[in-house]
């Protein structure tokens, strides 16, 4: 399995990097832009934000709620575009949702074909083997109600750790890394980002 994974904390603060990991030019290039995980939040900027930071590189967006969109729109949207983004906001509701809608699938088998992927917070860790650990800093039961299973899309051996050492998730974010120790987190201040190229793993940091 051949994957490029973009996996990071804020996706504003790093998207510098994308050409980078793309490997070319990115203007006209068409970008699934999933903003599902967000529609828990009371805060969500981030979403505006990194939906500017694409329009600069010269992307073409087509926003893709997963959670609304007719199944037709979301195999088509998947499958035409050139990469697929998945915001930040709560892990479990936007993993109810990729399952309810059938997305899920679909997400997998277009990344496991090569299609680029990047996934902010939430967008990072449903790619973990289990999303159960994520339960320390997003609220599950109420959040995903219909939520039958934390397995993840498993396109990562690791367990994705967003916003080590950034606020306001400092503390969360410290239990959590000693807590689940053993499963092997990999932390994400906001201002790294984590390629992941087959089976090669890079941790890029933005100077300051």
């Amino acid at each position: 399995m051949m994957v490029k994974l973009f996996l990071c904390s804020y996706f504003a603060a790093v998207s510098s990097f994308t050409p980078q990991f793309v490997g070319g030019d990115l203007k006209g290039k068409k970008l699934a832009f999933i903003p599902t995980a967000s529609l828990f939040e009371e805060y969500t900027d981030y979403v505006d934000e990194a939906k500017e930071a694409f329009e600069n590189l010269g992307l073409n967006i087509e926003v893709l709620d997963v959670s609304s969109a007719p199944k037709d729109l979301i195999e088509r949207t998947l499958q035409s575009c050139d990469l697929i983004y998945v915001s930040g906001g709560n892990t479990f509701y936007l993993l109810q949702e990729l399952e309810k809608s059938g997305a899920k699938t679909i997400i997998l088998e277009q990344v496991k074909g090569g299609k680029p992927y990047i996934g902010e917070s939430a967008g990072s860790i449903i790619l973990a083997p289990n999303t159960s650990y994520a339960k320390d800093m997003d609220e599950a039961e109420k959040a995903a109600p219909q939520l039958n299973s934390f397995e993840g899309l498993g396109l990562v051996d690791f367990y994705p750790l967003p916003h080590y050492k950034s606020f306001p998730f400092e503390e969360v974010t410290e239990k959590m890394l000693v807590k689940y120790a053993k499963l092997g987190l990999k932390p994400i201040t906001n201002q790294q980002a984590l390629f992941v190229n087959g089976n090669q793993t890079t941790l890029i940091e933005v100077k300051q």
